[in-house]
């Protein structure tokens, strides 16, 4: 059995580890009603938005779609990876980095690349192979035009060739304790399946084309807007939930450690009474 001293240490140091994991777990509870009301009041928009954009793409001429919806044979696909940069918030990040190393081995006879968004999906990943494109700041400054400059970017390696398909992984916030990884298909854009006994003859102003070579790229960048938000919200829960959980077991254990470290001392005590008593018995014999 360790002796007092070490018990006491270990209790310190249980101590000290519980108070950061509480600090964390109030600064991510604080950023998390923040976040979360920024997904929650988005998502109608953006999913209004990307249904618009599918409708009128599903009911205009395939050469009227533009590049962005040019369903060309996959030879070379992206895999945007979007992880955090911090860690501490259980299996997060490595839930996003999994699902990525899969989808690379799934694809037989596609060359795959990576594009990663935060820190610990690049670090994870580039020991793979080596992204094509690396962001670890947008989160520092997370609006949309900073957004719309990496949906620029992947939207340019769609259409100049570079890539023929464009995956977005990363985590959906459901609520604090639960986020879903989903794999969504950024590029091509693929139109909607419609019924054509339920299709409306709208009237467009100004003409359809003119609305989708404006609607597309809005669409695109406001759809890698989301699942960034999705995925702020998703860290923040994530993380809560895990300093919530080390902030118990670490209750847990400076509680064993406070009885262990009682019984050692009573043990102590209880042997020093036992030598005084046998010292002062071996005196009077």
């Amino acid at each position: 059995m360790a002796n007092l001293k070490e018990i006491r240490n270990r209790i310190a140091s249980v101590s000290s580890t519980m108070q950061i994991t509480s600090a964390m777990k109030m600064v991510s509870a604080a950023k998390l009603k923040k976040a979360q009301d920024a997904i929650t009041a988005m998502r109608p928009y953006s999913r209004k938005l990307t249904e618009l954009m599918q409708n009128l793409s599903a009911s205009s001429q395939d050469s009227n779609l533009g590049v962005y919806a040019d369903n060309r044979p996959v030879k070379r696909a992206l895999v945007v990876a979007i992880t955090s940069n911090r860690g501490l918030c259980g299996a997060f990040n490595s839930n996003v980095i999994k699902k990525a190393k899969n989808l690379q081995q799934d694809w037989q006879g596609v060359e795959t690349d990576f594009y990663t968004i935060g820190k610990r999906g690049t670090d994870s990943l580039k020991k793979i192979q080596k992204p094509i494109g690396v962001q670890t700041t947008i989160f520092d400054s997370l609006t949309f035009e900073n957004t719309a400059s990496i949906a620029d970017e992947l939207m340019q390696l769609f259409s100049n060739g570079t890539c023929d398909k464009i995956v977005l992984i990363y985590n959906s916030f459901k609520n604090a304790a639960n986020q879903e990884v989903l794999t969504e298909q950024f590029l091509p854009i693929l139109p909607i399946a419609t019924d054509a006994k339920t299709e409306v003859d709208y009237i467009f102003e100004p003409e359809k084309e003119d609305i989708l070579s404006s609607l597309i790229p809005k669409s695109l960048k406001t759809q890698l807007y989301k699942a960034l938000r999705d995925s702020f919200a998703s860290e923040h829960g994530a993380r809560m939930t895990a300093m919530h959980k080390a902030t118990d077991n670490a209750t847990e254990l400076r509680s064993q450690l406070k009885i262990t470290y009682n019984k050692a001392r009573q043990a102590a005590i209880t042997n020093e009474i036992l030598e005084i008593v046998s010292g002062a018995e071996a005196l009077n014999g």
